[in-house]
Parts: C-alpha cells; structure tokens; sequence
C-alpha cells in the first residue's frame, strides 16, 4: 500500500481533510497518492511534520518511520 495512504488512513482521515489541510484541491492530493504527480518539497516536509515521520520514510528510502532529530545548525539558526 502506498504510505500515504496508509499513514492517512491510519488517522481515519480522508484524501479532501489532507487537502485542505495543505491548501490544495482533493484531486491534486490523490496525485500524490497514487504517485501521478511528485510531490514537491514544502509539501514533503509538511505531511513529515503532520504525520511525525521522516521525509525519507515518505519517499521509501528507509522503512524507519523515525523522524531525524534537528541539526544543531538548524536550532541556532532560529534562536532570536
């Protein structure tokens, strides 16, 4: 099954809810889905935010759900 589905259907949410959480028609959504379309970065980190995993399990490179802890660059670079 494809993980997106799986990770949204695991929250009992449908394809019309993930879309409009990130801005966007059901249609272009379900494109992901079904892998028509790529899917672009901002979208990638945001379901990777949305469903706790990393962007890496999104796209099947690892099978580890596990999102990668933030880079110490990363947490300074937002310290005011």
């Amino acid at each position: 099954m494809n993980r997106l589905r799986e990770l949204r259907e695991n929250r009992d949410l449908y394809q019309k809810d993930l879309a409009k959480i990130l801005n966007m028609s059901q249609t272009g959504y379900s494109q992901y889905e079904t892998e028509t379309n790529d899917i672009p970065t901002e979208i990638l980190k945001k379901l990777a935010s949305f469903y706790g995993v990393s962007i890496d399990y999104l796209l099947y490179c690892t099978d580890e759900r596990k999102p990668y802890p933030k880079s110490i660059i990363h947490s300074k670079e937002k310290r005011p």
